[in-house]
């Protein structure tokens, strides 16, 4: 047990690399996502069949051939048709690259699912008391549809963390790189508590992240029952 936890204390000042490329791909990917979300629910028909063209093709495709078609695929790419040398890029730029991508994809289904799931006469409702398209989306629509998004959400960080794991395969040292540069110069003499180790941090982050999110989704749906009731009081 002690080396259990002599293991775990080893390993846990690498968590700032997971959590570096777990926001950042967080961020960028929900900016992406909004942007194919905006695509597949707007008017024009060419972008909505590239958004769900895109989202299907990430669906249909591992995380790891994925990470392993970013990372040796883009660097050919800007130098064929760019003439930029990217190679000296670090190991976290094509994990975050690979994963705002991937991300993307996911997350404008849920923005997407999420955004439909609220009735539309409420957004007519308040345009017709003055608001405008913008104030009752972000006053109406934006409030409830995130609420409905959380238990999905929380799904895919829990994806990221667990799936973002995946680039000590090209050589990021993150928690997971970590272990495996352990169990390699010990020549594997401890794997089991190395890897128990690695376990107990990442079901750590995950109880976290799933009480979190349980915490949210509560207070979201006792706030909108008590503005339903206002508004029925109201009436």
């Amino acid at each position: 047990m002690n080396r259990i936890i002599t293991y775990v204390i080893t390993l846990l000042p690498y968590l700032a690399v997971t959590f570096q490329y777990v926001l950042t791909s967080l961020f960028f990917g929900t900016i992406f996502g909004f942007v194919l979300a905006a695509a597949k629910l707007g008017k024009n028909k060419a972008l909505k069949r590239l958004a769900i063209g895109y989202t299907t093709v990430m669906r249909c495709t591992p995380s790891i051939v994925f990470l392993f078609l970013i990372f040796y695929g883009l660097p050919v790419l800007f130098r064929t048709t760019a003439g930029i040398n990217i190679d000296g890029l670090g190991t976290i730029t094509f994990v975050i690259i690979t994963f705002t991508l991937f991300l993307g994809a996911s997350l404008s289904e849920i923005m997407r699912s999420a955004y439909e799931s609220v009735d539309r006469g409420q957004y007519e409702a308040a345009v017709s008391i003055g608001l405008s398209s913008i104030q009752a989306f972000r006053e109406i629509i934006l409030p409830q549809a995130f609420a409905v998004s959380l238990p999905n959400m929380g799904n895919t960080i829990l994806f990221l963390l667990k799936e973002g794991a995946l680039g000590y395969i090209i050589g990021l040292i993150d928690i997971m790189g970590k272990a495996y540069l352990i169990n390699g110069n010990e020549m594997g003499a401890h794997i089991l508590e190395v890897y128990l180790a690695l376990s107990l941090i990442y079901w750590t982050l995950s109880i976290g992240i799933e009480r979190l999110f349980k915490y949210l989704e509560g207070r979201f749906s006792f706030e909108k029952e008590n503005k339903d009731t206002i508004t029925y009081r109201r009436g």
